[in-house]
């Protein structure tokens, strides 16, 4: 029996109406649904790119960010696009949108990908890989 499982992932940002519009810009992400909270913030906001879906609010315990350690904190979200010009060109808005670059964008040993922290020091990676599924270029 196959069960439908679908990964989303959800952000406490410090500002989440900076982050909502910056995730916008940069990446592309719009908003399905969002619910303000009483002090001018999120309490939950649903955005979407493609199959992709993230949950933001608005971070009133001052949740710790992971330091990096060398290049990078160790952990991020990933997103598969279709191809090498998508990446770049998302790479292009993102740094114009003040994404501060941890991998321009390239080719790693399987992958055309870039990493970047946004304002608040998360970090996405965009590239062609697609995590679980045969990749003939590779194989």
């Amino acid at each position: 029996m196959t069960t439908q499982t679908v990964l989303s992932a959800y952000f406490g940002y410090r500002d989440a109406v900076q982050a909502i519009d910056w995730l916008g810009k940069a990446l592309g992400f719009e908003p399905t649904m969002q619910f303000p909270d009483e002090h001018g913030g999120i309490m939950h906001a649903e955005l979407r790119l493609g199959d992709a879906a993230i949950v933001v609010f608005s971070d009133r315990d001052g949740y710790e960010r992971a330091p990096r350690r060398g290049d990078t904190a160790g952990h991020g979200l990933y997103l598969s696009v279709d191809s090498e010009e998508t990446v770049d060109r998302i790479y292009q808005q993102a740094v114009a949108e003040g994404a501060t670059t941890i991998w321009a964008a390239g080719r790693s040993e399987w992958n055309y990908r870039f990493r970047v922290a946004d304002p608040e020091g998360f970090e996405w990676t965009v590239g062609t890989y697609r995590f679980g599924e045969p990749q003939p270029e590779w194989s």
